[in-house]
């Protein structure tokens, strides 16, 4: 089926809708192509973004049947900068021309009668006026207060209605926009449901209809322009102080919470410098975003002054209020807010490859039960983590071999020499058998990208594993390798 024609075509007689069987029957000749959906709604994303130049509120109208696709614009306090609406219409739809597309545009003080006007309306604009030189695209510009006029003569489907609506209406006569503004609300909701009645009163500007734009919206900033350049490091410290100060408040106005800030310096001499810090998790704390800059302040040069100073959030997350309680739980809430300020100052002074953090995986496997993340990632334990048996806070790596005597195979043992020491065992606990994970049989990922886990389990190892107290105390945790023939047995971690 022909999702799309050009103008040569369009001139055969193919239209968007037909059999390509029956397009081949009338132009041998026709070069079809395969319909790549994706492909057009991303290009139709680019174009979006490209009209950004006439307006920051763009967006996207999607794509149908028949080329259908749309660009919705909020010229609101934009068309002066193209001297006037008449104006900007005509530069737009020039531009559009230029690029090769074939456009029909209209401007109207509400986006549901700018919609039918683009898809419905007359070839030429209401006022008299022709936009576009080449044909291909005709402004539409409607004067204030002449929505109902320019909207009566258009047909029901310019109010975007489905089509079994648009069908009901052509069989009770109703064929223009005309004959239901004649009719009151309160008959058209119980016959036609409530959407006819909502898209009249945005189509006229009784209810608003606002436009989301499709680029995600500015990060926060803010900027401190100096009377006189400043040099000195107290000066560039007060400055970055109050800087901070000010985007906390934004932040805070708005639920979020800074994850990656960048402070730029704009010197006399028209040069820039740059500095970069992260935090482990959203914060907003002035004192604390600005400790993170102070250790860096000395590696700016302001050379002759610094004119101007930006702090820029270009990483941010939600942050909620935090209510404390009078117990116990506030020791533990500022213990964790001291641990993620270590973090935040280790990890910016030193670098955030060199700062790092376990955390939990979906594994029973010990070697596979960790996995190493840079801290700035933040360490959060999964929502479906289930705590098993109790596990060393010491792991080796590989096991290492030991000596046992055991009184039967499945029994824990009585003794074990680890490095030449001989240990009487005095309370044991298990067998705890583990097994390869037979759904994956990737090897173990190592705890760092430069070193594997050389004592990753093999597929085909089984283990039973003791958790083992001596004399002294000290408590361990061994396992037997099970296999047809004597297994030996290891030392794979100490728990205190």
């Amino acid at each position: 089926m022909l999702t799309a024609v050009d103008e040569t075509a369009a001139l055969a007689g193919l239209a968007p809708g037909m059999p390509l069987a029956g397009a081949h029957a009338l132009a041998s000749d026709l070069e079809a192509a395969p319909h790549d959906p994706q492909g057009d709604a991303a290009a139709l994303v680019r174009l979006a973004t490209w009209c950004e130049g006439y307006s920051p509120w763009t967006a996207t109208d999607g794509l149908e049947l028949g080329g259908a696709a749309g660009l919705r614009l909020d010229a609101t306090g934009c068309a002066h900068l193209f001297g006037g609406e008449p104006a900007m219409l005509a530069d737009l739809e020039a531009w559009l021309a230029g690029l090769g597309f074939t456009a029909r545009a209209a401007l109207a003080e509400t986006l549901g009668a700018a919609w039918a006007l683009a898809r419905f309306g007359p070839a030429t604009n209401p006022g008299g006026d022709s936009g576009g030189d080449s044909g291909e695209a005709t402004g539409r510009v409607v004067p204030p207060g002449g929505l109902r006029a320019a909207l009566a003569p258009l047909p029901p489907a310019a109010l975007r209605l489905p089509a079994e609506t648009c069908e009901l209406l052509a069989r009770l006569g109703l064929r223009h926009i005309g004959d239901l503004l004649e009719l009151p609300p309160a008959v058209l909701a119980p016959r036609f449901g409530p959407l006819l009645a909502r898209r009249l009163r945005q189509a006229l500007g009784d209810e608003a209809e606002p436009l989301t734009p499709g680029a995600p919206p500015p990060p926060p900033r803010v900027r401190r322009l100096f009377a006189e350049p400043i040099a000195t490091p107290e000066d560039l410290a007060r400055a970055l102080d109050g800087l901070s100060a000010s985007l906390c408040e934004r932040l805070e106005a708005e639920g979020l919470g800074a994850r990656r800030l960048v402070l730029t310096a704009a010197k006399v001499d028209g040069g820039r410098q740059r500095l970069s810090v992260g935090t482990s998790r959203p914060r907003r704390d002035p004192d604390h975003l600005a400790s993170l800059f102070r250790d860096r302040l000395e590696r700016l040069d302001p050379g002759f002054g610094i004119e101007a100073m930006t702090l820029l959030a270009t990483s941010v997350e939600a942050l909620d209020y935090c209510q404390k309680s009078f117990v116990k739980e506030d020791l533990i809430r500022e213990s964790e807010g001291n641990i993620s300020d270590l973090l935040d100052r280790l990890t910016n002074r030193l670098g955030p490859e060199r700062v790092h953090g376990l955390a939990p995986r979906e594994s029973h496997l010990p070697e596979r039960a960790v996995a190493a993340c840079p801290a700035l990632e933040g360490l959060e334990r999964p929502q479906s983590w289930r705590r098993g048996q109790p596990r060393p806070l010491r792991l080796f790596d590989p096991p290492q071999p030991v000596e046992a005597l055991a009184l039967l195979p499945d029994h824990p043992p009585q003794r074990f020499c680890w490095r030449r020491l001989q240990h009487r065992v005095v309370r044991a606990e298990g067998p705890e058998r583990l097994t390869s994970e037979w759904w994956d049989d990737a090897a173990a990922p190592p705890l760092t990208s430069e070193a594997p886990v050389s004592g990753a389990m093999p597929e085909t190892e089984t283990r039973d594993y003791f958790r083992v107290e001596d004399e002294d105390g000290r408590r361990y945790w061994l396992y037997r390798q099970v296999c047809d023939g004597a297994g030996g047995w290891f030392l794979h971690g100490l728990f205190a």
